[in-house]
Order: structure tokens, then C-alpha cells, then sequence
């Protein structure tokens, strides 16, 4: 696998996690990174913290979530996939998502279940009560390519905030993630 494909113990790259399903970064859109009170407060609560996003955003919407793969690659020990988050009560896309994780990390069956591709991540190491820690990395502001600006029904160009994080499974660095929160209207 690409060194840019390799996950890091201790860091967690915009451009290695983008660099998985984007040739060119500004089809996705363009990140400015920001300190956390540059962020608005409803998006402070959404990205400004230690935990899983699956319960933060079910939390902000009132709702659970699904799970929509837009795609998925496997190179072992990596699978990687590139997802939606949408409301479960009207399908309304809330999050998207790239997500890196080293198999070889992750016990069975939460193993199956991920690799299922029908639970989001975070309520599937939730349910299995797998010992895990999030870390926080960078918080970014983004303006919405075309790719994003379709994934969320928005005008190219609309700005929306999201994060790197690291999440540690049994004290492990298992899983990356870049999380982009669907602009709040």
C-alpha cells in the first residue's frame, strides 16, 4: 500500500485520508484549519470534542443515524471507506465521512460488522464495548466542492466546518477519520 494510505501512530493527515478516493483534493473541497473558537457554537458542539461522532450528531438531530457507504477498498491491514451519515426518520444526510482503520485491530465480530458496511462505525464499537478513546486532531473550516456540495444538497462553495480525529481501540491507534458535519440550515 502507498505510503500515503498507511495510517499513523501518532497523527492523523488531512491529505493521506483525502488522497484515498480524491486525486484532487478541491473535487471533495478546500480546508482551512481553525482553532475551536473560530467555529460557530452549533458546530463547536458537533466537532469540538472527545467522542463519537455517531452520538454526538443522533444527539444534535433528535435522531439515530444510517449509515450510506459511498464506497470501500481493503489493503491488509487497512480498510478504508468513504460514507454519508443521514437521519434515520427522513433520510436528511448529516455527516460525511472518510474512515481509515487497521483490521488487524478490531476483534471479531465487530471485524464482520464493519466490514458489513450497514452500522455506522462508532454504534458498532459502541454495541461490542470495545475499550476505546477518541482523540481530537485538527478542526477545519470547508468550503464545499462538488462532490461535497452534492453528498449535501448545497450550493458549490458553501461553507461547513469538520475534523481529523484518532480513535484508539484497547489503547490502540486503530481508526482515522475525517468528519465533516452537513451545513446547519
Amino acid at each position: 500500500m502507498p505510503e500515503s494510505s498507511k495510517a499513523s501512530s501518532n497523527n492523523v493527515s488531512l491529505k493521506s485520508l483525502l488522497a484515498i478516493f480524491y486525486a484532487e483534493q478541491s473535487d471533495l473541497a478546500t480546508f482551512e484549519q481553525m482553532s475551536a473558537d473560530r467555529l460557530p457554537p452549533s458546530y463547536q458542539r458537533l466537532l469540538n470534542h472527545s467522542s463519537h461522532m455517531t452520538v454526538t450528531v443522533e444527539d444534535f438531530y433528535q435522531d439515530t443515524v444510517d449509515v450510506s457507504v459511498l464506497q470501500s477498498q481493503s489493503s491488509n491491514p487497512y480498510y478504508c471507506r468513504e460514507i454519508l451519515l443521514s437521519t434515520h426518520r427522513d433520510g436528511k444526510v448529516v455527516q460525511y465521512g472518510i474512515v481509515r482503520l487497521k483490521l488487524d485491530l478490531i476483534s471479531e465480530p465487530a471485524r464482520s460488522e464493519i466490514l458489513g458496511e450497514s452500522k455506522p462505525l462508532g454504534r458498532v464499537l459502541i454495541d461490542r464495548q470495545i475499550l476505546r478513546e477518541v482523540e481530537l486532531f485538527d478542526l477545519f473550516g470547508i468550503a464545499c466542492g462538488p462532490k461535497l456540495a452534492e453528498f449535501f444538497g448545497v450550493p458549490q462553495g458553501t461553507w461547513t466546518y469538520g475534523r481529523t480525529a484518532l480513535i484508539h481501540c484497547d489503547h490502540e491507534p486503530a481508526i482515522e477519520l475525517l468528519e465533516i458535519v452537513a451545513p446547519i440550515r
